[in-house]
């Protein structure tokens, strides 16, 4: 058993996907699922259910999980103690915010050569905890938190891309309103792993006469591009970012805007280096 497996392990675990996981982890598909594998014979104990839908974990995983995350821990405790004393800073993300993001760190790096600048991929709760519990200094999150401690500070303003396949009925149009898009089906990931998008979904809707028309939740382990394409007629809403394969259309009343935000501890703007990284984030 290698600690790098564990780390496969909980990737796999939080995005019930080995292709997400596999990204996240910035290792190939087939690379993931062979470790894993390998875990499993190692381990003698299935670990995850496999179907052509879904990545199901078995009990053995639900026992091993927890045990999993405090190796990991004790691991990055070890790098800790032994790591030479400086200043440090660990921005929490996701990898749609990458480029900016390095783009950002770069720019804090040049104003402080002496800086560690660590820049950690992590679920959208588990920023806010990581940042929170001191783990991380900030955390870059869409939309907002209410937490004792935290302050949040709004950075920049996305439009969400309304995006559909090539031989959708409105392919021609280029600018569309909602309620252009209403009579069609809008695929979306399962409400309660994206909260945040539906509540804007409905809120955008609220005022016209007719609401979204949703179609099935898109699975764990597809994507967007896959369904569009399986259901040409539909359509789903992606946050910036590249939309290969599909087309976009514009909205007439940019209805669908979704604000940005550093979140981090009420003590942190005293970092001279944290304001540097979030000046260098606030520039487009």
């Amino acid at each position: 058993m290698e600690l790098r497996q564990l780390a496969y392990f909980v990737a796999v675990c939080e995005e019930l996907s080995f292709s997400r996981a596999a990204s996240r982890c910035f290792i190939s598909q087939s690379a993931i699922s062979h470790q894993i594998a390998r875990l499993e014979r190692d381990l003698g104990a299935q670990l995850f259910e496999r179907t052509t839908r879904a990545v199901v974990p078995t009990d053995a995983t639900l026992r091993l999980l927890p045990l999993a995350k405090q190796m990991l821990s004790l691991e990055s405790a070890i790098r800790a103690a032994v790591r030479t004393t400086g200043p440090r800073i660990r921005l929490a993300a996701n990898m749609s915010f990458a480029a900016r993001s390095l783009s950002a760190i770069a720019a804090a790096r040049a104003a402080h050569p002496d800086a560690e600048i660590e820049y950690v991929i992590k679920p959208f709760r588990q920023r806010i905890t990581a940042v929170a519990d001191g783990d991380c200094d900030l955390a870059l999150i869409r939309g907002s938190v209410d937490q004792p401690g935290l302050a949040v500070e709004q950075l920049w303003v996305e439009d969400l891309v309304i995006a559909i396949s090539s031989s959708h009925p409105l392919a021609g149009k280029g600018v569309v309103t909602l309620a252009d898009l209403s009579p069609y089906p809008l695929l979306l990931p399962p409400e309660q792993e994206q909260v945040l998008l539906h509540t804007l979904i409905r809120s955008a809707f609220a005022d016209l006469p007719v609401g979204p028309t949703f179609g099935p939740p898109i699975p764990p382990d597809h994507t967007a591009t896959m369904e569009l394409l399986n259901r040409p007629e539909s359509w789903t809403v992606l946050y910036e970012g590249p939309t290969k394969g599909l087309l976009t259309l514009d909205l007439t009343d940019h209805r669908l805007r979704i604000p940005v935000s550093a979140v981090l501890r009420e003590d942190a703007r005293q970092n001279p280096i944290v304001n540097t990284l979030l000046a260098a984030l606030h520039r487009r």
